[in-house]
């Protein structure tokens, strides 16, 4: 049976739950194209189903934030969905801000070492400093998620060369997501 995973293209493609923006990008429009590639991956695979969040670029999830995130959550637990992975770029006031990390419901959890392993692959397929993986019970989409769920800051928005590293190469953080999946589940 294929292991099933989730991906949550973070945010939508307007308000409400926009993302956040930087040197000319947009968090939603880059995670998209992320994760559409991370699906492709996965499915050409053999052992994977992959469901995204956000199957064009258009798609609109819920008429507030609250309920974007509950969308997102519940169409992953209704699909019984293994695995929920939520992508996203990370932003702060300091340009020189840099890296990849990840947060879960709990570093007890099943997603603790998913994360682990995607966040070391995002390292070694971009050359982006690794943060580390934090514990974040209060995010709605990893305490809600009835699967191991791993939120994913990709890299800094507000980095210019974060920025243009996600933007003109996307398939390296797709392969980086889909490299620490392929650890994690010994696929």
């Amino acid at each position: 049976m294929a292991i099933k995973v989730y991906i949550d293209q973070g945010h939508n493609p307007v308000n409400p739950n926009a993302g956040a923006e930087g040197n000319g990008l947009r968090e939603q429009d880059v995670v998209f194209e992320i994760g559409v590639r991370l699906a492709a991956l996965l499915r050409a695979n053999g052992n994977f189903e992959a469901r995204l969040s956000r199957p064009t670029k258009e798609t609109q999830l819920g008429t507030s934030t609250a309920t974007s995130l509950s969308t997102r959550v519940r169409e992953a637990n209704d699909w019984g969905a293994d695995f929920f992975i939520s992508l996203h770029t990370n932003a702060s006031d300091n340009a020189g801000a840099t890296g990849v990390e990840a947060f879960v419901y709990s570093t007890a959890s099943k997603g603790y070492p998913l994360a682990l392993d995607i966040v070391n692959a995002l390292e070694e397929e971009t050359g982006l400093y690794n943060r580390g993986v934090f514990a974040r019970s209060g995010l709605y989409v990893l305490r809600r998620s009835a699967m191991p769920a791993v939120l994913v800051e990709l890299g800094f928005i507000t980095n210019p060369r974060d920025a243009r590293l996600m933007s003109e190469s996307p398939e390296l953080f797709a392969r980086g997501v889909y490299q620490g999946i392929l650890r994690y589940t010994g696929v």
